[in-house]
C-alpha cells in the first residue's frame, strides 16, 4: 500500500502532465466533437464532451484539491474497549477495484482515477465512444505518470472500445472487480444496475425541483429569480440543474410572468400545468410524462401547487432523489421542506447548482449517489472506500 506522501506525489504528476499535453488532448477531443456532431447528438452533450485548456487547467487544479485532502485510508471512523477487554476499531479500507461506467464526461476520467488513487484502489474505466479518443490520450498521460513514480500503469486502466458488448463484459466480471459505479443518463444506470453482477453504487439522474413558498417576507423577486436562472441556466447539461418549479398558488399570479419572462430571455423553453398556462399563455403544455423527465436542456417544466405539502408529495412522486430546494422566509415551512423530501440534497434559498463534491469541500466526485445504501449525496474520496474491524485481544474466548 502506497504511502500518502507517495500518492500526492503521483497525483501532482498527473496534475503537471495533463497541463503540459493539453495540447494533444484538445486535439483528440476535436476528433471526438466533430464525430458526435456529425453523429447529431444534442448541443448539451457537446458541452459535456468538449474539452479546452480552460477546462484542461480546472481539471488540473482540481486534482491538486484532492492531494490536500486527508488521506482516508487507514482512518478510524470509530473504537472503542468492550466489557471483555478486547479493544475494537473499525476503520476506512480500500475497495480494491473499481469500475466506473460513465458517459460522454472526459473530466470524469480524471475524477475518477485520482479519487481512487487517493483511495488506495485501481480503477477500471469505461467511457462513452463519443469521447473515446479524448479518454485513451488521457489514460495515456496518467499511465505516463504512473510509470515515471514506479507505480505499475495498471492502476489505470480504460477499456479502449465504445462498445456495448465490452461494457456488459465489464459488469460480469465480479472475480476481479470490487465495486461498479455507473454515472450517467437513466437508461445507462438502468442498464447495469439490472445487468450488472458486480455490486453497483447507483448515481441517480437529477430530476431537481425548486418550490416557490408563499412565505417570502425580506426575500425579493431578484432574488427569486436569480436562484432560478442560476439553477436552470448556468450550466444545463449537468444533473444538479433545475429541471422542475413549483409555486404556491397565493404567490403564482404576481411573481410567475416576471420569472419565466426571464427565463425566457434565457431560451428556456417552457412547458407548464393549465394554472401556468392561464397565468403564462405562451407555456407549452406538460405531459405526465414530463414530470418525470431529466431535460440536461434548456427546457422548465412549471407547476401551480395549493401548499407546501402537495410540493412535498409531488417531489417525492416524479423526482429522483437528487435536488430540491425551497425558496421561504418562513423557519417552519423550510424544516417541513427539507425533512420531507426524499433527497440526497435539500437546500433552502440557494442554488441547486451547490449539490456538487467541490463545492462541499469534498474535493473531485464519483458522482451524486442517490440510493439509500452505502451512501447519498456526492461521492468524495471518503465515500468510495469501504470499512474493516480490527479488534485486539489478549487471550479472550466467547463464553
Amino acid at each position: 500500500m502506497a504511502k500518502t506522501a507517495q500518492k500526492n506525489i503521483l497525483l501532482e504528476s498527473i496534475a503537471l502532465k495533463l497541463a503540459d499535453h493539453s495540447a494533444e488532448i484538445v486535439s483528440a477531443n476535436e476528433e471526438d466533437i466533430k464525430k458526435s456532431r456529425e453523429e447529431g447528438i444534442s448541443e448539451s452533450l457537446l458541452d459535456r464532451l468538449m474539452l479546452d485548456n480552460t477546462r484542461i487547467q480546472k481539471i488540473a487544479e482540481g486534482i491538486k484539491e484532492v492531494i490536500e485532502l486527508t488521506d482516508p485510508v487507514g482512518q478510524v471512523i470509530f473504537g472503542h474497549n468492550l466489557a471483555n477487554g478486547l479493544i475494537l476499531k473499525n476503520i476506512r479500507v480500500p475497495f480494491g477495484v473499481i469500475g466506473i461506467i460513465y458517459e460522454a464526461r472526459p473530466n470524469v476520467t480524471v475524477d475518477a482515477a485520482v479519487l481512487c488513487i487517493k483511495a488506495g484502489s485501481c480503477v477500471v474505466l469505461r467511457g462513452s465512444s463519443h469521447a473515446l479518443a479524448t479518454n485513451l490520450k488521457i489514460v495515456e498521460i496518467m499511465r505516463l505518470a504512473l510509470k515515471e513514480n514506479g507505480f505499475p500503469e495498471d492502476i489505470i486502466q480504460i477499456i479502449p472500445t465504445g462498445s456495448r458488448e465490452d461494457a456488459e463484459k465489464l459488469m460480469q466480471l465480479r472475480e476481479y472487480v470490487d465495486v461498479l459505479i455507473p454515472r450517467g443518463g437513466k437508461s445507462l444506470i438502468d442498464n447495469v444496475v439490472l445487468n450488472s453482477k458486480v455490486p453497483v453504487i447507483e448515481t441517480g439522474i437529477g430530476n431537481c425541483h425548486i418550490y416557490i413558498d408563499n412565505k417570502l417576507d425580506g426575500i425579493n423577486i431578484d432574488t427569486i429569480i436569480s436562484i432560478v436562472i442560476n439553477s436552470k441556466t448556468q450550466r444545463p447539461s449537468v444533473c444538479n440543474a433545475a429541471e422542475k418549479l413549483l409555486i404556491h398558488r397565493d404567490v403564482a399570479q404576481s411573481l410567475l410572468p416576471k420569472i419565466l419572462e426571464r427565463l425566457k430571455e434565457k431560451n428556456v423553453i417552457i412547458k407548464g400545468c393549465d394554472e401556468t398556462i392561464n397565468i403564462y399563455p405562451s407555456a407549452g403544455a406538460a405531459t405526465e410524462e414530463d414530470w418525470y423527465e431529466e431535460y440536461l436542456d434548456l427546457i422548465m417544466s412549471v407547476k401551480v401547487v395549493g401548499s407546501i405539502e402537495e410540493s412535498v408529495e409531488h417531489i417525492n412522486k416524479y423526482g429522483s432523489g437528487h435536488t430540491e430546494v425551497i425558496i421561504t422566509s418562513d423557519y417552519n415551512n423550510s424544516l417541513y421542506f427539507t425533512s420531507g423530501c426524499d433527497s440526497s440534497t435539500v437546500l433552502v434559498n440557494a442554488s441547486t447548482r451547490f449539490t456538487d463534491g467541490a463545492q462541499f469541500g469534498m474535493g473531485a466526485e464519483i458522482g451524486i449517489s442517490t440510493q439509500k445504501l452505502h451512501w447519498r449525496g456526492p461521492m468524495g474520496l471518503s465515500q468510495i472506500m469501504t470499512n474493516k474491524f480490527i479488534v485486539y485481544g489478549s487471550g479472550q474466548i466467547r463464553e
